[in-house]
């Protein structure tokens, strides 16, 4: 803040008037700062995350596992079944059964994500209800 002195050549006359240009100068940054950090805090489209949870599930003998290697080979329980359609074909003779087992799905870690997407999409045209993906839980601590 500073002191405005007169122009003119009186001395004792000291204008005791408030520069308000630094405050202004702050007061626009702080409101620049402002309107570019509150789009980071809110996100355009409210969406409910799910939460983390461990359920420690029986496997049952007439559940199918169906597995994927690193190089995306597809095998039904440790036979290898040779592509979708084939694995399709399956998955409908399964579907038809009362009650119908449960599909899980075991993918390795360096498998494409197609691989597994093609196994859910399988399970998907031929009618499976409930599909499941088995991973390893992570480590405690």
């Amino acid at each position: 803040m500073a002191i405005n002195l007169p122009a003119s050549g009186d001395e004792d006359e000291v204008v005791s008037a408030i520069n308000t240009t630094p405050l202004v100068d702050v007061m626009l940054v702080l409101l620049i700062i402002f309107l570019i950090t509150i789009p980071v805090v809110n996100y355009s489209v409210p969406v409910d995350l799910p939460k983390e949870r461990n359920e420690v599930r029986e496997s049952k003998p007439e559940n199918v596992v169906i597995s994927v290697d690193a190089q995306g080979a597809l095998y039904w329980h440790d036979a290898r079944v040779a592509d979708s359609a084939a694995l399709v074909d399956k998955l409908k003779k399964l579907s038809t059964q009362q009650p119908q087992p449960e599909v899980h799905i075991r993918g390795d870690l360096r498998a494409d994500f197609e691989s597994v997407g093609r196994i859910v999409y399988a399970c998907q045209r031929a009618g499976i209800a409930k599909v499941g993906f088995i991973t390893e839980p992570a480590p405690r601590g």
